[in-house]
Order: structure tokens, then sequence, then C-alpha cells
């Protein structure tokens, strides 16, 4: 979860959203540095008078300045094209959800289950509990086991919606007619919040997104007790 002043992205809680930092990472000092060598040519050249024949008409500088922003892009374009392979790898998910977009709210189905189904509103204010919190709590939170491959199947009943959760490094459009499918490893225990990423309409802003990850026997024990009320 978020908290005032942070600066960074928020805690990796599945082995994609780490990976998601890392690549991060790697970028930012890739244009820091780009941005270090920059900064040092125009000064250089504002006080020391760089700009000579030499610099102008070089052919090496020439070659340099060719290849070396061609390197820079491979390096950056190897590791994004593998986390982008990494995040549609799906392979013999433990569980099945659907996650479906209407104006405004989630319902979700766990197609494994024969009746597992719900829907889910954002708690209104009047309504929290304390320690919860404004705009991101629902009244039904989508549970999964942790440490297990889930294939989430994401679609829209309406409009377009997309379905994020930053913690999980997850973020799908909802599109009425088509299903979206992505993966989702929650690597340890907790409760994730996320948001349609989409403008939706007039309450974009207040369609929630709650995955709640428990260890696999807690999941049994929920989805029990979910049925037996359905």
């Amino acid at each position: 979860m978020a908290h005032p002043t942070q600066l960074g992205f928020q805690d990796a809680a599945s082995p994609i959203m780490e990976e998601l930092l890392h690549f991060h990472d790697h970028a930012l000092m890739i244009v820091f540095l780009i941005s270090t060598f920059v900064l040092y040519i125009i000064i250089a050249m504002v006080t020391t008078k760089l700009t000579n024949s030499y610099i102008l008409d070089s052919q090496e500088i020439e070659i340099i300045w060719t290849v070396l922003p061609a390197i820079i892009l491979i390096l950056i374009a190897l590791p994004s094209l593998r986390i982008l392979y990494l995040m549609d790898e799906i392979n013999n998910p433990h569980l099945t959800v659907k996650a479906v977009g209407h104006q405004w709210y989630w319902s979700y189905e766990y197609t494994d289950y024969k009746d597992l189904a719900f829907d889910s509103y954002m708690i209104p204010t009047q309504d929290l509990a304390p320690g919860q919190f404004r705009l991101l709590e629902a009244d039904h939170r989508m549970v999964v086991p942790v440490e297990s491959p889930v294939r989430m199947l994401i679609t829209a009943d309406d409009v377009l919606h997309s379905w994020a959760v930053p913690s999980l490094g997850i973020k799908m459009d909802a599109v009425p007619g088509r299903l979206n499918q992505a993966a989702l490893v929650a690597s340890r225990p907790g409760v994730f919040y996320g948001q349609c990423s989409e403008i939706c309409g007039a309450n974009h802003s207040f369609m929630p997104i709650v995955v709640e990850a428990v260890p696999l026997q807690h999941f049994e024990s929920w989805s029990s007790l979910m049925l037996e009320d359905s």
C-alpha cells in the first residue's frame, strides 16, 4: 500500500513486479548516464570552446554517436522483451478467475467452481471501519492462494475498463466482447489494492480492486464458506 510522501513504487508482491522494478532501475541508470554525459558536453562547449574542427568534422565522433545509441537501445529492448513474454506465460495455472468490469463495480467468477461468483462494490466513506482506506475498500475481496499461479480472464460488460493492481505488476484492459488473459502470482500474503485505470465514466474513480492473498488452507475455507452462502 502506498503511503504519503512515498518515493518510488510500492513494494513488489509478485515475481513479475520484482522484474519490473529491476528493469525500471536498469533503464533509469541508463537515462542518468546519458543525461550526465550530455550535460558535461554542454558545459564543456560553453566553458572551454569545445566546438573545434575536430569535434565538428571528426569521422570517429560520427561513428560513436551512431553506434552508441543503437547499443543503448539493445540494452533496453532485450530485458523489456523478456519481461513482456514472461507476463504472457501462464503454465499450469492452479486457479482461473474471471473479472468483469461494470459501470461502476467489478464482478468475479471462479470458473473452477460451479457457483462461486460475486460482485465487488466500493464501501462508501460513511460506512468505512477504522483503518480502512477511503475509495479503495470493497465489500467483497478477490481472494487467491499465495504462491499459486492464477489465470486472470478480464473483460467488460458495457464500456472499456482496466483491471490494475500495482503491487502485483498487473494491468490489463477490460474490453466488451473480448477476453484478455493475464498471469497473477502473489509471492506473499497480504491485501493489495488497485483501481480501474481506464476512464470509464462518471464514477470511474469509485470501482476499486482489492486482492487478498492467503495461504492455501485459508483459501479453501473461504471458498467452502462462499459456496455454502451462494
